[in-house]
Order: C-alpha cells, then structure tokens, then sequence
C-alpha cells in the first residue's frame, strides 16, 4: 500500500487508487501518517478537524470518521483506540513523506562528503515524489500545522540540488531555472547566491552584481536588515573573480544544511 501527502492526499494499492471521501476523514487519515506511529489524542484530532469551534456531537463523529476509514483501508493498516487517542501501524506501506525525508536526508549528507554526482541523484529522487503542494484535500488547520515544515524541507532539498548541480558545472542549465526561482522567491538569500554564482561562470559578471544588488535592496525595504553571510561571500566572490568552479569561493559561498 502506498501513502502520499505530499501533493493531494492519496492512497494507492495493487496499483488503484482508494478513495478517501470528505475532506475531513482525508484530514484524519493525513494527520495520523504525519505522527510517525505516535498517538494522536482524541483533543488534537478534534483540533485538526474542526479547529476551534467543534460539534456538540465530536465525540460520536470521530469516531464514525474512525471507523469508516478502517473500512477503507482494510487489513494491511492498523488504526488502534489508545486509551489518550488513536494511533496509525502502516506495516509495510510507502509513504512518501518518509521516503522524502531518507532520501533528502541522504542527500544533504552525501553534498557534505563532496560527492556531487550522487548528491544531485539523491535529491532529484526526492524532489520527484512531490505532486504539488502538500496536503492538499485535507483542512486549512492540518494544513497550517504540518505544509510549512514540509514545503522548508523541500526548498532546501531544492537548494542543496543546486549547490551539487553547480558544482558539477551545471551552471549553463541552470540559470533560467534559478532566474524563475528568485522571481518566485525573492527574500530567499540562497537561491540567490546560486544565481550569481551561475551568472558569474557564464561569464555575465555584471547581471551577477546585479544581482546582488536588488537583493540588498529588497532585504532592506522589506525586512530592514542586510544580506546574510552566504550572500555576501558570494558578492565578494564575484568582484574578485573566486568564483570560478574549481575556485575556493564556491566552496563556502553557500551553505549545506
């Protein structure tokens, strides 16, 4: 069986889709996966499902919500009554966000050894699980709760596939990539310096300090403070010509989480 939230709420098996009617049991059955096995209490749920302002009738309709999703999922999931809430064994399922989070993970550490290559592999096999936004289909509490951490997750596996890509002297691909994700992103100082950094080595030193430039701006209009350190670096590094790949700047211009 195979769970996915990172994207609308989906559960496959044997290669068809299960469907999971109603916005709220699909709520239940996201907030349970997102526990990692952890019980859930009775008050949490009822907070994820109806925020602040629950039914008189909660109580009974948890857990009708419980028990159809039971009926849905069948034998291979374990939905167990504790006695402080409800809990989720999956078994041998696939759940996405798991398998995001090993292979991002993965990733991360391998970019930190130096080997670029199968950093790059790992994290484009992270980013390829997300189907768009996460979570959707499930209510705006849940949402709030748990879409943030997940989509920072994503935007620095995003980033450390950068850093890999550019390493590996992909900077010629990659520009008008980073030109749509500064666009999109503007206060994101990373994404940013990686868009210098394959401005520079396309030999468009000036769009690099450029560059720089808004974004100095934008950061003290907006947030009334200066470019970070990584930026900066990066900066220097144009202006005296370090950033060439096998130079030392791209080295420590940006950083790997």
């Amino acid at each position: 069986m195979e769970f996915s939230v990172l994207g609308p709420l989906r559960v496959r098996t044997e290669g068809r889709e299960i469907p999971i009617p109603g916005h709220k049991q699909r709520t239940l059955l996201a907030a349970l996966l997102l526990a990692n096995g952890d019980v859930l209490s009775d008050e949490r749920l009822v907070s994820l499902l109806w925020g602040q302002r629950p039914p008189t009738t909660v109580s009974a309709q948890l857990y009708t919500y419980v028990s159809r999703l039971r009926q849905r999922l069948g034998g291979p999931v374990e939905l167990v009554r504790e006695p402080a809430g409800y809990r989720l064994g999956v078994r041998d399922a696939v759940f996405d966000a798991a398998e995001f989070q090993r292979l991002s993970r993965a990733g991360h550490a391998t970019l930190r050894e130096g080997r670029h290559d199968a950093a790059a592999r790992l994290l484009r096999a992270a980013l390829g699980l997300w189907r768009g936004p996460a979570l959707g289909g499930v209510t705006e509490q849940l949402r709030d709760a748990e879409a943030p951490q997940l989509d920072e997750a994503r935007m620095a596996a995003l980033e450390s596939r950068l850093d890999a890509e550019l390493a590996m002297g992909e900077h010629r691909q990659l520009v008008a990539e980073l030109t749509g994700l500064v666009a999109r992103f503007p206060l994101r100082e990373r994404f940013r310096a990686q868009w210098m950094t394959a401005l520079y080595r396309c030999e468009r030193q000036a769009e690099a300090l450029a560059v720089y430039r808004e974004g100095r701006r934008l950061l003290a209009e907006e947030l009334g403070v200066d470019p970070g350190p990584a930026l900066t670096a990066t900066h220097r590094a144009v202006l005296s010509g370090g950033l060439a790949l096998d130079g030392p700047a791209h080295r420590t211009a940006t950083a790997v989480p």
